[in-house]
């Protein structure tokens, strides 16, 4: 008799031994008496080896395991396929004499080939995440190239400066090298000649940041608080970068009214076409003729669905301390690739620095995500995130890094000015919820108080 055939197998009935089912029927007066509350599943012992892992409280909620089936074919497991095909890529890459001949390029390449190696495990094993397109194996490859991230800056965290600056001559034989610094201070009078002139390939970049940023926060509010909090930023820390250095029209009109506008506009734009838009997924096989199945291999580079983000940053203290949260981590995630370049001797349109922002919109897309629903759906969500989590471990350890790195490179203290302006700030970002949550509260609690005093006098 099949496994399918036999009760003893079916999927209603708890998996038990032979032992068990021997015990049950020589005693079957116990289930006449009274039940009783006895550990495990209807008093049925669950061992490690009989657990059903694919009962509720087993999974990993919100996010867990998602198959699109409209693409039946890439959702097929590949584990032993993927497995042999990398060890044969590893053995013949090894094994080639051309490769072992050249000396200095063995370490080069034997580094590139344990990156590759933890990021088909990645690929493979790490947890799903919110998203499944265009596929959730590009998103956990993601996840590993951000864990690959995190830990070359705590192995940075222990090199000084210097070391770190030749360690990058490894990478880039160009670098080592100190920059001149740049001010865009120079000539502040408002003429069309200068604006036209403060024009470059930076606007565009502006531009495009705030598109992605637009997409990953989803509101309009937050992106303006954001833009501005930026600008300020760069006026208190021109001091010490001079890059941050800009006249007045520069910060104003080009960056916030023109660039940062624009991208948040068309960001929200897309963003509202998502959420519009109607979601009907059919399966490659069941779609017809060329321009069709076109249509349909370029929407699986598309969202599966869409989540509309509303913050709610008044709402609750939570909902207040998740939003300010989440501005800081923003201005710090903007504002580290600034002194990691100055420090490192990068220049801005360097492959790496480049590399850095788009990673780290990568990273931010889920993560951004995940923050939300752990936010807004604290019942299910149980657990921060794997990809929140690890952002937030990147941008603090490169925080760390810039800190212990700056030390005696920017000798110019921090003006009075400056430091006055971020003390009343912070003082009003602690004054506004203690008026707003904490005195409502102590109010509630005395009331209670009171109540309950009375009823214990009567």
């Amino acid at each position: 008799m099949s496994q399918a055939e036999d009760p003893a197998f079916s999927s209603s009935s708890p998996l038990t031994s032979p032992v068990d089912e021997f015990d049950h029927q020589l005693s079957p007066s116990l289930e006449a008496q009274e039940p009783q509350s006895l550990p495990g599943l209807g008093g049925t012992p669950v061992r490690w080896f009989d657990a059903d892992r694919k009962e509720p409280y087993t999974q990993i909620t919100p996010f867990q395991e998602q198959n699109d089936t409209s693409v039946e074919f890439f959702y097929k497991p590949i584990t032993l396929t993927a497995l042999g095909t990398g060890m044969a890529i590893l053995a013949y890459v090894a094994m080639t004499q051309d490769v072992l001949r050249e000396g200095e390029e063995k370490k080069r390449i034997g580094i590139y080939a344990s990156i590759a190696s933890f990021l088909l495990f990645s690929m493979i094993q790490f947890r799903d995440g919110p998203f499944v397109r265009p596929h959730p194996a590009f998103w956990r490859v993601v996840l590993g190239i951000n864990l690959l991230y995190e830990l070359a800056m705590v192995f940075l965290l222990f090199q000084d400066l210097d070391s770190a600056r030749s360690m990058m001559k490894y990478l880039d034989p160009n670098l080592g090298r100190p920059l001149p610094e740049k001010s865009y201070a120079e000539n502040c009078d408002l003429t069309v000649e200068n604006i036209w002139n403060a024009i470059d390939i930076f606007c565009l970049a502006h531009a495009l940041g705030w598109f992605g940023k637009a997409l990953i926060l989803r509101d309009y509010w937050f992106c303006w608080i954001l833009s501005i909090a930026f600008e300020f930023a760069e006026y208190s820390l021109q001091h010490q970068l001079a890059n941050f250095a800009e006249c007045w029209w520069d910060h104003w009109i080009l960056d916030v009214l023109v660039c940062n506008w624009l991208g948040t506009y068309l960001g929200m734009k897309t963003c509202q076409y998502f959420e519009v838009k109607h979601y009907t997924w059919r399966g490659f096989r069941q779609t017809r003729g060329i321009r069709s199945k076109t249509k349909r291999v370029i929407s699986q580079f598309s969202p599966h669905d869409w989540t509309t983000f509303k913050w709610e940053g008044t709402a609750s203290f939570g909902h207040y301390f998740t939003v300010v949260l989440l501005l800081a981590v923003f201005l710090a995630a903007e504002l580290n690739p600034f002194y990691l370049k100055a420090l490192l001797w990068m220049e801005p349109d360097h492959p790496f620095v480049i590399a850095r922002l788009v990673g780290v919109f990568l990273c931010a897309l889920p993560a951004v995500r995940e923050l939300y629903q752990y936010v807004n759906d604290p019942r299910k969500t149980v657990r921060m995130g794997q990809h929140v989590w690890l952002l937030l471990a990147t941008i603090g350890t490169e925080l760390l890094v810039i800190t212990k790195w700056s030390q005696g490179q920017f000798p110019e203290p921090l003006p009075t000015r400056v430091r006055w302006a971020w003390t009343i700030g912070a003082s009003l970002l602690v004054l506004y919820p203690t008026v707003r949550f904490g005195l409502p509260a102590a109010r509630r609690y005395l009331r209670h108080h009171q109540r309950n005093a009375k009823q214990k006098s009567a």
